[in-house]
């Protein structure tokens, strides 16, 4: 996996777009309209609890976070807590990405690709 400023390429695809990767090892662009309503209070669309609801289903063993280049994504106070459930790893999106390469069990990452 590789990144750089608005931009990420997994298994040889480059996505000009925030992504999910889930249990199943598929790719989904992150929904960040679901989030969309709190932008007014972070100046920036935030990572909340109504984009990772899906965790109930998939059951990850552990979540990873990719917070963008610089790691500026905000997390919502409810995103929080369910993070806090789900042995979440919170770091900027480069830094995330040999942790994500080297997880042998069941895992969701969500990673933010720009600021």
């Amino acid at each position: 996996m590789k990144t750089g400023f608005g931009w990420i390429e997994v298994l040889h695809v480059r996505y000009d777009h925030d992504i999910i990767i889930h249990v199943d090892g598929s790719i989904t662009r992150r929904k960040k309209k679901l989030s969309k309503g709190e932008k007014g209070h972070y100046g920036h669309t935030p990572l909340s609890d109504a984009e990772i609801g899906f965790f109930l289903d998939e059951r990850p063993d552990r979540v990873f976070i990719g917070t963008g280049q610089y790691g500026d994504l905000p997390l919502t106070p409810a995103a929080e807590e369910i993070l806090k459930r789900h042995h979440a790893v919170i770091r900027p999106t480069p830094e995330i990405l040999p942790l994500v390469e080297q997880e042998k069990g069941k895992y969701v990452a969500v990673l933010h690709v720009t600021c």
